[in-house]
């Protein structure tokens, strides 16, 4: 069978069995349309976070991003990586006792109020959204290339599946079918790194193939330093950490943001109790570390393979999948110098193609031509990423507006079934919106990613990490640190993001911080803001300072406190 074929096989047989699960585990509650009715185990809960996370970002871009950027690209995988561990041990087991299953539904209790619910609620829905964009492209880039159509119709039919079964689910179907697409994801990303691994180093584990010897006894990594620097590029292992301020704040913007990311933190109140939260996140990072740790063996094979297959070979002789990638738009090659020969170089002036990074996973087993059947899989494992994360998002999109805004401000005597239409109707505006935003992103997939992440830890790190461990943060104070630290990182990424119109230049960045970590400076601004406010405004009221001494004492694992 030829790849095409394999590939609806594939995707085919897996889209049957998230479909199946949708409907076997379909919300007939809002409690199981909201947290699958909190009785996930943790090993299955700690797959389906592990999928939730590893977006189309960790899946499809991570590794392009480090094949072009090299030891530079590790800034990603410290950031995201990180920031799982903050959110696991410092936040989630507080959060999960204080029983309150939204960000929203958690600042509106722990600062009695009603206007900081409103912020957070606008807060979660901007940064969900700007998250979801980043993960329709990534559905896009798989659809286009592998069902050979333009990249804009890849998207419309991302829109259509999305659509259709994170509608359907709610949280039990979509934390259930999450568990298998982990299984689908991580098998995908690893069986063709261990193929190629062996193919040119004869070792099968990936992360120990990368530093190997090929077959002429030269180190892999020296290889493919000579053949960057041979095209102009820099060392591919070269310390790309000179631009320290640029590190610090991108690395520091993906961990917090990631402590503060609305989807993730849902999923430990799917299990029954404390434990079972503290346990479910310790699965998460063993499942999580499988596939990072594999990701920068991808990008280093990916990055030989491409560029011993395009440099200097006349354009005639390009193989199969290069024109495949040129009809979806993602490769494109222009002939300056009509030799027929590709000049892939480091200077743009006589660079003739352009490569999207986002491509690099997906095209790597064709490039090491691997068997038809392993190409596929790849392309089933990177929807599964794309479709499981945007699932988890739309689903805090919708209990935003069904359960936050709809119930607690609107109509407080909506029936269950009407809050579960508009949690519904919701989900399905979402989405048409996320994948027409999809057609234009401001960036590859981990950085609109990256910039969701920043937009996350300038408005909800400190105001949850403040709720939990300081007792006289008010009201007055998580609300003006939240509206500054998102406004001012929102017009910031706006400025500078040409993508996005604003007239700012890289030469103007404020201490040369790229948009990517302003969320760092965000966060700051916002926890300065919170402080100073609340040291001029009344004290929280006795009950909640109650309340937040409770919440960190430990009382066995039982159930979620019982304070609202």
């Amino acid at each position: 069978m030829d790849v095409q074929t394999w590939v609806f096989f594939i995707v085919g047989l897996t889209f049957l069995l998230y479909i199946g699960v949708a409907i076997w585990a379909r919300a007939g509650s809002t409690n199981d349309f909201y947290v699958a009715g909190g009785g996930v185990s943790p090993m299955a809960n700690g797959m389906a976070t592990a999928a939730d996370w590893m977006s189309a970002a960790s899946y499809l871009s991570m590794a392009g991003l480090i094949s072009f950027m090299g030891y530079g690209g590790s800034q990603y995988l410290m950031g995201w990586t990180g920031g799982y561990v903050l959110l696991a041990l410092l936040l989630a087991p507080y959060l999960r006792k204080f029983g309150k299953f939204t960000v929203p539904d958690f600042i509106g209790e722990r600062y009695y109020s009603k206007n900081a619910r409103l912020v957070a609620l606008v807060c979660a829905i901007f940064i969900s959204f700007t998250y979801v964009v980043g993960q329709m492209k990534g559905v896009g880039v798989a659809f286009a290339r592998f069902l050979e159509v333009p990249f804009t119709t890849g998207i419309l039919i991302g829109i259509a599946i999305v659509f259709f079964y994170a509608v359907l689910g709610g949280m039990k179907g979509i934390t259930y079918t999450q568990v298998a697409q982990y299984c689908v994801l991580i098998f995908a990303f690893t069986v063709p790194a261990i193929f190629i691994s062996l193919q040119m180093v004869g070792n099968p584990i990936p992360q120990i193939g990368m530093g190997g010897k090929l077959a002429d006894g030269t180190y892999l990594l020296e290889k493919l330093n000579m053949l960057s620097t041979d095209l102009g590029f820099d060392e591919y292992t070269k310390n790309g950490m000179q631009d320290r301020v640029n590190v610090f704040f991108v690395t520091a913007a993906l961990m917090l943001g990631t402590a503060g990311l609305p989807h993730v933190i849902v999923r430990f109140f799917t299990v029954p109790n404390v434990r079972g939260a503290r346990k479910s996140a310790g699965f998460a990072l063993l499942f999580i570390a499988i596939l990072y740790t594999t990701a920068p063996a991808i990008a280093v094979f990916a990055r030989t393979n491409l560029i011993q297959t395009v440099s200097e070979q006349p354009y005639a002789d390009m193989p199969e999948w290069f024109t495949k990638w040129e009809t979806a738009e993602l490769i494109s090659f222009d002939d300056k110098n009509q030799d027929g020969m590709i000049q892939y170089v480091a200077d743009p002036a006589t660079n003739e193609l352009e490569i999207d990074r986002d491509i690099m996973v997906l095209a790597n087993p064709e490039i090491a031509r691997l068997p038809a059947w392993v190409i596929a899989l790849v392309v089933a494992g990177g929807l599964a990423a794309a479709l499981s994360t945007a699932a988890g998002l739309l689903l805090v999109i919708a209990t935003s507006i069904s359960h936050d805004l709809l119930k607690n401000y609107i109509n407080p005597k909506i029936s269950e079934k009407g809050e579960l239409v508009a949690a519904r109707i919701a989900i399905a505006v979402a989405v048409v919106g996320a994948g027409l935003a999809g057609l234009n992103p401001p960036g590859f997939v981990a950085q609109v990613v990256a910039l969701a992440f920043g937009l996350a830890a300038a408005s909800f790190f400190p105001a949850i990490i403040l709720g939990i461990f300081c007792k006289s943060m008010n009201k007055e104070g998580a609300i003006g640190g939240m509206i500054v630290g998102i406004l001012f990182t929102t017009i910031y990424i706006w400025y500078f993001k040409p993508q996005l119109g604003g007239p700012g230049t890289p030469d103007q960045y404020w201490f040369g911080i790229k948009p990517e970590g302003i969320g760092t400076l965000g966060m700051v601004i916002n926890m300065a803001v919170a402080m100073i406010i609340s040291k001029f405004t009344p004290a929280p009221p006795e009950i909640v300072q109650q309340i937040v001494e409770d919440i960190r004492i430990p009382r066995g694992s039982g159930k979620a406190s019982g304070h609202h």
